[in-house]
């Protein structure tokens, strides 16, 4: 794929030189800046509209020194027999934790940043849906979409589809914010800007469903060599060609400012073994999912579903957790001196355990991570990105298709652009199924609109569930996700209430989107329960009042 390139003035390249590895590639790392800069830089960079390198000038240029620090693109001799001998050598590997940098992809389809903030261990930063219009064309021209590249053509047909889709999108824009600004008119003495940027963000909200996966964005990534190495096995290891593609350029760009800590990857040996492991172990998986028949496709849609699986551990697992660290006794003796406590002894201690949370990162302590959950949920593309950004769980999603629909926001509907919606929807589809028959496979996601639903698993200890459900919750947060994380609150009030009520920040607010996607979910779950699949608390769990 030919990707935009930005152009700079010989005075612009000056500045940015010292800074950045390079000018005229979508991946590039960044050097010679503290970490204060750098930080501030990918913190800004989630909601401007434009690259890095463009923010690097307009915001931060004028504030460092003529020409930056002095950079010295190879490593020392010295450091460099050091990881020959510990890294490479011996295997061990916590060496290649020392050390980081901060590289952004940008120009990447909403696909692929999935696979890049997979990793745990790492920071990611990715540009909002939410946030920033897609109805301008790139530099160079064209739609923010991915085409093809590495020898995938998605062809003509492809381009013509995204095209239209981003048409409607840019059209329903226009109508959804005038539609906005009558909705919501200012009021008496309200500043015209935040009122014209709330316009704004409600319009992109709505319509953020139409963007097609294909969509481009730009993540910055911050990672240790470890990291990196992981990651760059994954892309590797991808049946899609930008995976590939991106996890070449990866590793070009960390060559120039931490060679020794990805150096395995180029080696047969080491990095190819582990890249054929990975290729090896997916082609076996999707076998026995064939010989299984585990792959059929949906005949029907269900709507969004939030279902929890398992509830695992024990009112008695947790408080021992919370006890153990400060007692000098065994976790045998904490339980037994917790079966002679009554009731209302109980209540008391766990509300010393949670503790006084003035606000939401007042977070109760490790003994929580003792009780865990799995959930099953099926949501729009869009909040499913939203949500799987918490790294601190276990998050696998299957494959993006049409099979579990998607749906039309009322108030888009409410806006007059909700038959342009579906039409782009229907177009999204049909381009998927060409794709699928053309034997594209994984690729053919990239048609899809991220209004059409995902399913995907979230397993997650009470700790994490606490952080996860209150902050998607708040009430600036979109709908999509702020529905799944209230379902998922009430599914663990029934197993666990204890759990459920240290949630005191918890936001259950609803508006009418809300409150029709609850709906659906909860349907659904009287359905199962109708059919006997309801989860049940744990064997041993007393619930707490």
């Amino acid at each position: 794929m030919k990707y935009p390139v930005e152009s700079f003035t010989p005075a612009e390249q000056q500045l940015l030189a010292p800074h950045f590895t390079n000018t005229d590639r979508p991946v590039f790392a960044l050097t010679n800046l503290p970490e204060t800069v750098k930080g501030a830089l990918f913190a800004r960079y989630s909601r401007y509209p434009g690259t890095l390198r463009r923010l690097y000038l307009d915001e931060f240029a004028s504030e460092m020194p003529q020409g930056g620090r002095p950079f010295d693109g190879t490593e020392g001799a010295r450091a460099a027999d050091l990881y020959e001998r510990i890294f490479v050598g011996y295997g061990d590997d916590s060496i290649a934790q020392v050390g980081g940098a901060h590289v952004a992809c940008e120009w990447v389809s909403n696909i692929l940043t999935k696979q890049l903030q997979r990793g745990r261990l790492a920071a990611y930063l990715e540009q909002s849906t939410r946030y920033i219009a897609y109805d301008q064309e790139m530099p160079g021209g064209g739609y923010r979409y991915y085409r093809s590249g590495d020898g995938e053509a998605l062809g003509g047909e492809f381009t013509a589809a995204m095209d239209e889709i981003f048409k409607i999108y840019s059209d329903s824009l226009k109508k959804t914010e005038a539609w906005a600004a009558d909705r919501w008119p200012k009021d008496e003495g309200q500043p015209e800007g935040p009122w014209r940027r709330s316009i704004r963000a409600k319009a992109l909200d709505l319509l953020r469903g139409l963007l097609p996966a294909a969509t481009l964005s730009h993540v910055g990534i911050f990672a240790s060599g470890q990291a990196y190495e992981q990651l760059l096995f994954r892309l590797m290891a991808s049946p899609l060609p930008e995976a590939r593609q991106f996890g070449g350029m990866i590793l070009d760009e960390l060559n120039k400012v931490m060679p020794s800590f990805v150096s395995r990857v180029g080696r047969p040996d080491r990095g190819g073994e582990w890249i054929s492991f990975l290729e090896e172990r997916r082609n076996a998986t999707e076998q026995w999912v064939s010989r299984l028949g585990l792959d059929r496709r949906e005949s029907e849609s269900s709507g969004p579903t939030v279902e929890l699986l398992h509830a695992r551990g024990s009112e008695d697992d947790l408080l021992s957790g919370c006890l153990f660290e400060s007692a000098d006794v065994s976790e045998t003796d904490i339980r037994a001196i917790l079966e002679t406590m009554g009731s209302e002894q109980r209540a008391e201690l766990m509300a010393a355990m949670v503790g006084e949370r003035k606000n939401r990162r007042h977070r109760p302590g490790r003994g929580f991570e003792s009780v865990s959950y799995r959930f099953e949920i099926v949501s729009d593309y869009g909040a499913f990105r939203d949500l799987q950004r918490h790294r601190m769980l276990t998050c696998q999603w299957q494959a993006l298709t049409p099979d579990l629909g998607a749906g039309v926001p009322e108030e888009v509907r409410e806006a007059g652009v909700g038959d342009a919606y579906e039409r782009a929807l229907d177009i999204s589809q049909n381009e998927y199924e060409r794709l699928r028959q053309a034997r594209h496979g994984a690729a053919a996601q990239y048609a899809l609109c991220l209004g059409f639903r995902i399913r995907y698993v979230l397993d997650l200890n009470a700790r994490e569930a606490i952080q996860l459900i209150e902050l998607r919750s708040g009430r600036e947060g979109h709908p999509t996700y702020r529905a799944v994380a209230q379902a998922m609150h009430e599914s663990i009030a029934s197993v666990h209430p204890a759990v459920a009520g240290a949630m005191v920040h918890i936001d259950t607010s609803e508006e009418p989107r809300l409150e029709r996607m609850l709906s659906e979910i909860r349907t659904h779950k009287k359905k199962l329960a109708a059919a006997g699949s309801t989860s049940k608390a744990p064997p041993g769990f007393s619930e707490l009042g």
